[in-house]
């Protein structure tokens, strides 16, 4: 029971925390703890969801990608004007999804055919995706899709929004993928330790290419739902969702020197966030306050992180 407890003790925190934080909210506003407001966060999260899974993966390999933002706009561009020509719903949605996982997979065959560091890389693709954006719609808005495109992002079973369950689906997958998988495994040892991975005669390239895929499949994912949601691609969506699922992932507890995920962890380091956000909201606080509110329980996680690798090398030795 201890040896769970120690190793599950961020997530056992961060449910803690949200407690305790609803308490809190609940206390200070009577539309708080309401079905309608509660519906509300879990549809502002379900993509946020998505793209910070996407990222867990990528974290747990060992690095990170600063575009995955750029690519939910322009993977956004790219549905919108699929659609404004005449391409079906399907085929359009078909495509945006290929083109988030084929520029994911980009990011991965430069990171390790180059050698050149993610952090500098991805930057740069980021850089380069958000102004192809730009470049293609003129920095201006692509607005009016069919009925059938913005269900996507708004429409029901039952109570529950299709975003949400699509979210929830996507975690449920992780789990088996991440853990009882062949490829989560290697995927875990390529953040662990590349070198005695490349040893044993796995093609550590095919693992780092087909992860980035996966995050470029999920920030498509997420544009879909944002741009079905607005009923308007803008070449500006997605602007610093990176932070955001980086910062899910970290708080989680998927270590950010890779070898490490928890998916559950980052389920509720989104909703934890996406409390705050709605807390935030409720009590008039500036949305300014919200994005340094993100960057503080960062640079937070990524300490008790660094304090929790340097108690575990000091036991061992």
């Amino acid at each position: 029971m201890k040896k769970w407890i120690s190793n599950h003790s961020q997530q056992i925190f961060l449910f803690a925390a949200m407690l305790a934080v609803c308490v809190a909210l609940t206390m200070r506003s009577e539309y708080f703890l309401t079905w309608r407001n509660i519906r509300n966060i879990l549809e502002a999260v379900s993509y946020r969801l998505i793209l910070a899974l996407g990222m867990t993966f990528v974290i747990a390999s060992g690095v990170m990608d600063l575009s995955a933002g750029s690519i939910v706009s322009l993977c956004g561009v790219i549905m919108a004007l699929a659609l404004h020509a005449g391409i079906p719903v399907p085929a359009a949605v078909a495509l945006g999804i290929l083109a988030g996982m084929g520029l994911g997979a980009a990011n991965g065959l430069l990171i390790h055919y180059t050698g050149v560091n993610f952090f500098i890389l991805t930057l740069a693709s980021s850089g380069m995706l958000r102004g192809i954006s730009l470049m293609i719609t003129d920095g201006k808005p692509i607005t009016k899709f069919g009925q059938e495109f913005i269900y996507l992002g708004i429409g029901r079973i039952g109570e529950i929004q299709l975003s949400v369950l699509f979210a929830g689906l996507f975690a449920m997958v992780s789990v088996p993928l991440m853990f009882h998988m062949r490829w989560g495994n290697y995927v875990l040892s390529l953040g662990g330790n590349k070198e005695a991975l490349i040893k044993t005669g796995i093609r550590a390239g095919f693992y780092r290419v087909t992860v980035h895929a996966l995050l470029g499949g999920a920030a498509a994912a997420a544009a879909v739902i944002i741009t079905a949601r607005l009923n308007s691609a803008e070449p500006n969506a997605g602007m610093n969702m990176e932070l955001d699922a980086i910062t899910a992932a970290v708080m989680g507890g998927t270590s950010i020197k890779g070898g490490k995920a928890s998916v559950a962890g980052t389920v509720l380091a989104v909703l934890l966030l996406g409390v705050i956000r709605n807390g935030l909201t409720l009590m008039s606080v500036p949305s300014d306050y919200q994005q340094w509110m993100t960057g503080f329980l960062l640079l937070i996680s990524v300490l008790i992180s660094e304090i929790k690798v340097h108690k575990f090398r000091a036991l061992i030795k």
